[in-house]
Parts: C-alpha cells; sequence; structure tokens
C-alpha cells in the first residue's frame, strides 16, 4: 500500500511491504494496532490530541483551534483501525 510507505517516512523507517502470493501478509499500518499505535503516539508527542471513537476518529490542534482530521460519523462503527488510519494520513498529508 503506497500509504503505508507514507506513513514510514513520517516514523523514520524503511518500509517494504512483501507480495506473498498476490497477498499483502499481516503486520502493516493498515491493518495492525501494533503498528499503528506507535504512529499515534507520536502525533500525540507533537502536541496534537488523537481522539478514537467508536464512530471516527480525530486529530486536533487545541493550540492554534484547528481540526486536522475529523472523520467522526463517516465510518461504520466497526471499523476503527481503518478510521484511525485514514485520520493518521490526512494528518501525514497535511504537513
Amino acid at each position: 500500500m503506497e500509504t503505508n510507505k507514507i506513513i514510514a517516512e513520517f516514523m523514520g523507517v524503511h518500509y517494504e511491504c512483501p507480495q506473498v502470493d498476490g497477498f499483502t501478509p499481516p503486520g502493516n499500518y493498515h491493518d495492525s494496532w501494533d503498528w499503528l499505535m506507535p504512529v499515534v503516539e507520536k502525533i500525540e508527542s507533537m502536541g496534537f490530541d488523537v481522539n478514537i471513537l467508536s464512530n471516527g476518529t480525530q486529530i486536533i490542534d487545541y493550540s492554534n483551534n484547528i481540526e486536522i482530521a475529523n472523520n467522526v460519523a463517516d465510518i461504520s462503527f466497526d471499523r476503527k483501525i481503518e478510521h484511525t488510519y485514514d485520520s493518521v494520513i490526512k494528518f501525514i498529508e497535511s504537513l
């Protein structure tokens, strides 16, 4: 996934997305909380608030009163990792 490369660059790591028989194995930012949560923590360490809710994710810069990503209510309740991933991508692209 091209967007996984965007996150990897943000995190300062080299990213390769291996394919086995046309299948991308798990362990990528888009399908693993183990990979995605350090990204969320880095965003928070930069002074932004990341609110992961049951129906969307918000990334807010309260110091400047700016909402950087908000997909609350745009996403179904059962896809928390997907809407968090999408918000992270929006945040990185806004930098």
